[in-house]
């Protein structure tokens, strides 16, 4: 089955709530190609790796979480931007990318979809953030000590974790901001939760987690974000029928 460029881009910006939200990067169709999708790969980055996947698989269309023309960048299109968005165009492939979209989303977002994959319960966004979402916060069926956590993260995610045991005791209730969310780990600790989860750490955020008295863990920027996209682009074989292909370009941060 095929489906307009324009529709799936206007499912995509209604499902998402794409338009609600204030992003870093222009969040939909990035770079336009064929008009009509019938296979779509999807990532966590649009790299050239992936892009080359992408050509090898035939697609017509790669949906991403992080994809180009963030704030602050530079605008000319050379070198690495130039060699990425070329094979894009030479194939005529689409790029959709959403980003903070796709960490809030309450169903297919990261956020959410981690929780589910560590099994935590009376999940919730954490009040104070904005987006709403990008931070949330919930309970572990039973208590686990700090190790016991790590554990049960590189079992699902495939990730050994960086951890800060800074209160010698076991984790019952949890924050958690998937990909680059070690600022948080403040306003995480107003929320009297035993632990803070993301994806990055800075040199400072063990400081802060020992300071703080809330364990700290870092699963991994690449590895906490990749079930979103795959969540939603497993939504997508369902709504509409298409071929749509997970591919997971290593990365170990």
């Amino acid at each position: 089955m095929t489906i307009s460029r324009q529709a799936l881009e206007r499912y995509l910006n209604t499902t998402l709530m794409a338009s609600q939200i204030n992003d870093y990067c222009p969040n939909g169709l990035q770079v336009e190609g064929k008009a009509d999708i019938a296979k779509v790969v999807t990532g966590v980055t649009a790299s050239e790796a992936l892009i080359d996947a992408a050509i090898d698989a035939n697609a017509d269309a790669i949906l991403v979480h992080h994809g180009y023309f963030w704030k602050g960048e530079a605008y000319p299109i050379v070198g690495m931007k130039k060699n990425r968005i070329s094979k894009l165009i030479k194939h005529d492939i689409n790029l959709f990318a959403y980003h903070l979209p796709i960490d809030v989303h309450p169903e297919f977002g990261n956020n959410a979809q981690l929780a589910k994959i560590l099994g935590i319960n009376n999940v919730k966004p954490a009040e104070g953030f904005s987006p709403e979402g990008i931070v949330m916060q919930g309970e572990l069926p039973h208590a686990l000590s700090i190790a016991e956590l790590a554990k049960l993260i590189n079992t699902q995610l495939q990730r050994e974790p960086l951890i800060c045991d800074a209160r010698n005791k076991k984790i019952k209730t949890l924050a958690w901001c998937t990909g680059g969310g070690q600022s948080f780990i403040e306003q995480a600790a107003e929320l009297n939760v035993d632990a803070f989860l993301t994806g990055e750490a800075s040199e400072k955020t063990i400081h802060s987690s020992r300071e703080l008295n809330i364990d700290f863990i870092s699963a991994g920027h690449h590895a906490t974000e990749r079930c979103g996209i795959k969540s939603l682009g497993e939504h997508l074989t369902q709504q509409f029928s298409l071929d749509v292909e997970f591919i997971d370009i290593h990365n170990p941060v």
